[in-house]
């Protein structure tokens, strides 16, 4: 199998060959990989010309990188619509179509800042039709938007908008239900009507919304959060017939813990994970900068040892 094929068997709640595996970011490249990826503000001022180079040496890179750690799915990020459109064209063309390519995607309310929360809620409550027309204009542009990636050739969107602290939902379920889950479930039918892949990714305690989360009919839930108390075990068994699930090594383990804390989760995940398909391991966050290199790749080599089906 190719690793779009691998991915895509995956999201569609069937059992590939080995289970694959993905990040949403991967930050370890400097120190990996001698480099980072392209980003915008460095193609400021270049020439067309230039640019072009930048784009293509830039897709080259992440070919490499993604190859090299085994991933199925590659998140390109960090540009401009029409230059992650370009990075798409290129890996696709150089690869045959060999990977799921996937980029941002979502358009729902998400936890502002820290300022804007109290104001946020006080808004929704007294200014509910205003908190409509914004929810269903962002939601709009979200979809045009997912459009024009699917017709580039990225065939996933991961949906970004975070909903939960560690404690809960930012909204209650009620507001939740009301603001955002209408919402969610159009940007995940257009997805589903464009012949793409919905990954719906939020940190934190999704348990009390995680029915209305699988209702919205998104391929895939991202990040299964054991930090918020969200157990691969329960969710697999509540909703793994319903949805693929994405996660859940544990990434505070990752930077603090014991080598043993991390192999418990990798093993916890693929455990609880894997049986029947519709499943897709990764940590539960990303790989991020300042995170040892050998803690992520212990991962690895743990997932290479016990991927196969």
């Amino acid at each position: 199998m190719t690793d779009r094929e691998r991915a895509i068997k995956a999201l569609t709640l069937q059992q590939p060959d080995y289970v694959p595996t993905f990040e949403l970011e991967y930050q370890l490249g400097p120190e990996v990989f001698g480099r980072d990826f392209l980003r915008e503000e460095e193609l400021k001022g270049k020439t067309s010309q230039e640019i072009d180079y930048a784009i293509k040496d830039n897709a080259e890179f992440m070919i490499k990188v993604y190859s090299e750690l085994g991933h199925s799915i590659i998140p390109i990020h960090y540009l401009s619509e029409e230059h992650i459109q370009d990075t798409a064209r290129y890996i696709n063309k150089v690869t045959n179509n060999g990977f799921l390519l996937t980029t941002h995607g979502d358009g729902t309310f998400a936890i502002p800042d820290g300022n804007g929360l109290v104001e946020m809620i006080y808004w929704l409550y007294d200014e509910p039709e205003a908190g409509h027309e914004k929810a269903r204009k962002d939601a709009d542009a979200a979809i045009e938007r997912n459009k024009r990636m699917i017709d580039a050739g990225i065939e996933s969107l991961i949906l970004c908008s975070d909903y939960c602290f560690n404690d809960g939902p930012f909204l209650s379920p009620d507001m939740f239900e009301e603001f955002i889950q209408p919402y969610l479930h159009d940007i995940c039918a257009d997805i589903r009507k464009q012949g793409g892949y919905a990954i719906k990714h939020t940190d934190g305690n999704i348990m009390p919304i995680l029915d209305m989360l699988v209702d919205c009919e998104p391929h895939a839930l991202h990040s299964l959060d054991p930090m918020a108390g969200v157990d691969m075990k329960v969710v697999k068994e509540k909703v793994g017939k319903k949805v693929a699930l994405c996660g859940n090594v544990h990434c505070a383990h990752l930077q603090t813990g014991t080598d043993e804390q991390v192999l418990e989760s990798c093993r916890y995940a693929m455990e609880n994970g894997k049986p029947g398909g519709g499943f897709i391991f990764c940590t539960s966050n990303i790989p991020f900068k300042g995170m040892p290199v050998e803690r992520y790749d212990m991962v690895l080599d743990f997932w290479r040892k016990n991927r196969d089906y």
